[in-house]
C-alpha cells in the first residue's frame, strides 16, 4: 500500500454541501490535483452548468475550515436496466486529506444521493494508471466488472 493510500488519522466528519458559484477557486484547485487543471473562471462555468441541470450534482467538503474534496454525480437513464443509474464524474480528495476517511464519506453521500433519486446503481470509471484509486473503490464495494472504450472527438 502506498504512504498516501496509508491510513492518517481520521478527520471529523466533513460539512459536505452543493457547491455554488463561491467555491471556484477550490473547486479549480482540486481538478488540477485530479489532472484536470482549469482556472477559476472555468470552475466557475462548470459550476454553473451543474446546478443548472437538476440530473446532476456537485459536492463539496469542507475540513477544517477549508474545502477539501469533492464528489460530482450525473443521473442518467440507463436503456439495457430501464432505470436511473448515478455515476461519479469526479471525486478528488485534497493530498493532505487522503488517507483519512474523506473519500469514503463523499462515496456515502454519493450513494444517499443516488438512493434518494431512485438509482439502481452508482457506477464511475477511473484511468487505469490510478491504482491507488482502484483498491480504494474495491475497498469501498465497488467492482470492475466492464472496460471502458473512449474515442476523442474534439480537444476533451
Amino acid at each position: 500500500m502506498s504512504s498516501h493510500f496509508a491510513d492518517r488519522g481520521p478527520l471529523p466528519d466533513a460539512d459536505l454541501r452543493s457547491a455554488s458559484l463561491f467555491d471556484a477557486d477550490d473547486i479549480a484547485e482540486l481538478l488540477g490535483e485530479l489532472g484536470y487543471p482549469c482556472d477559476m473562471r472555468e470552475a466557475a462555468e462548470r459550476i454553473a452548468i451543474i446546478t443548472d441541470n437538476d440530473r446532476q450534482a456537485l459536492v463539496v467538503a469542507r475540513c477544517e475550515g477549508r474545502v477539501c474534496g469533492l464528489v460530482a454525480l450525473d443521473f442518467m437513464y440507463y436503456l439495457p436496466l430501464g432505470t436511473t443509474t448515478c455515476r461519479i464524474t469526479a471525486l478528488v480528495v485534497t493530498a493532505e486529506a487522503q488517507g483519512r476517511g474523506l473519500g469514503r464519506q463523499l462515496l456515502r453521500e454519493a450513494e444517499r444521493r443516488a438512493r434518494a433519486a431512485g438509482a439502481a446503481r452508482l457506477e464511475l470509471t477511473s484511468g487505469s494508471q490510478r491504482t491507488d484509486a482502484h483498491a480504494f473503490y474495491r475497498a469501498c464495494g465497488y467492482g470492475d466488472r466492464s472496460v471502458r472504450f473512449v474515442k476523442r472527438l474534439g480537444d476533451a
